[in-house]
């Protein structure tokens, strides 16, 4: 089990990424239909004075269950050995364990 400490630090950085997120893309296409120079500058200033924490590439994905923040599946939300004991008890539908 993860620290809840990083849990909450990751679920703060995703709340703020989503409210930051039209600003940021708005300025972005300002960006690329402006021509002179100075104002793309003004406007990349503009972008540089948003929160560092709510850029979408500090994200982490995290296990659903267990917060761990490696091995992730993103089609499930799972780490790799949850995944394999949901697969091994049933609990995932059309999951297939391996056979050789």
């Amino acid at each position: 089990m993860a620290k809840k400490s990083l849990i909450q630090r990751e679920k703060k950085r995703k709340k703020l990424e989503q409210k930051y997120h039209l600003i940021r893309r708005s300025s972005k296409k300002e960006i690329n239909k402006v021509q002179s120079l100075s104002d793309k500058w003004e406007i990349h200033g503009k972008l540089q004075s948003l929160p560092r924490n709510s850029a979408p590439t500090r994200l982490h994905r995290r296990c659903f269950s267990t917060g761990r923040p490696r091995a992730n599946f993103r089609n499930f939300g799972l780490s790799g050995h949850i995944l394999r004991e949901m697969v091994h008890a049933c609990l995932l539908p059309g999951a297939t364990r391996s056979s050789w």
